[in-house]
């Protein structure tokens, strides 16, 4: 997939009007990276996500809350793509990154997850040594220059805050670690293809306290270089981390017993957690409704 000039993808793309509630998006020098319009997902004849709406900004963090079952991992796995993973599934509506259709004809999957990286929410190393774990995407895309992985490893290991911990080691197996130095050893996985936008679902919800500030430290500072989007469960993560916040719902048809994900509202972290434009995001972030 071939990444049109910056210049050409601005905030002042014309927006959708979203079916979610939405507060007057802020001023920001950012561009847009994602411009989501009517997306729904299905898998085979169940409806999983409905209508979903809603801008992603560069260089920022995007936080998606909501109970279980409302949508928000399988509306994060539309964004590189993962889904098609699963037979049956199919996304309708439109989901442009930097202006290009994600799900176009010409576009290649494969294509789309080196732009677009991923971290899940248990860590998964994989059973080889840290480097070889750091360096197997560079060698995926071709990369065989030992100075040049060498270089990687380092950059990436230092970007995931785990080179100080781990340089010493480097032969031993990823599988060794803790549960957060194997966390950051994944997003240095992940970061060492230099991806453009970096998704985290649940990134810290197996981890322990401690473990969770240097996942949320780290990142705070990698936002500086990519975009990120997460799935937390988490409020008081949300409110920690995230620049915006998007508040999804399940609606459920008692007539045919169906669940399905909706986005209620999207805005600045600080609107949706201090002034929510709608009832049920309300009860949310209060703890009136699980």
């Amino acid at each position: 997939m071939e990444q049109p000039e910056q210049d050409t993808v601005t905030t002042n793309m014309p927006q959708p009007e979203p079916l979610a509630r939405q507060a007057a998006e802020p001023a920001t020098t950012g561009r847009l990276i994602f411009d989501v319009r009517n997306v729904s997902i299905w898998y085979g004849a169940f409806k999983a996500v409905a209508d979903v709406s809603m801008p992603i900004y560069e260089n920022e963090i995007t936080a998606f809350i909501g109970s279980s079952g409302s949508g928000k991992s399988t509306v994060l796995r539309a964004f590189n793509r993962m889904n098609d993973l699963i037979p049956g599934a199919r996304t309708e509506g439109e989901m442009d990154y930097r202006g290009v259709g994600l799900y176009g004809k010409d576009v290649s999957p494969i294509t789309v997850r080196r732009r677009i990286g991923m971290v899940f929410q248990k860590p998964n190393p994989f059973p080889k040594s840290i480097y070889d774990n750091v360096a197997y995407g560079p060698r995926i895309n071709g990369e065989r220059n030992k100075a040049k992985l060498d270089e990687i490893v380092e950059r990436s290991l230092r970007g995931a805050a785990l080179w100080d911990e781990v340089k010493n080691r480097l032969k031993m197996s990823g599988l060794s670690l803790s549960g957060g130095q194997a966390q950051r050893l994944c997003i240095a996985r992940t970061i060492a293809v230099e991806p453009d936008v970096v998704l985290m679902d649940e990134p810290a919800s197996a981890l322990d306290p401690i473990a969770t500030g240097a996942i949320e430290d780290l990142m705070r500072e990698l936002k500086s270089k990519y975009t990120i989007v997460i799935v937390t469960h988490n409020m008081q993560q949300a409110t920690r981390v995230s620049d915006r916040t998007a508040f999804f719902y399940v609606l459920t048809d008692s007539k045919s017993d169906t669940r399905t994900g909706i986005l209620v509202e999207h805005g600045t972290t600080k609107q949706i957690f201090e002034d929510p434009q709608d009832s049920r995001t309300q009860a949310y972030v209060t703890g009136r409704m699980g």
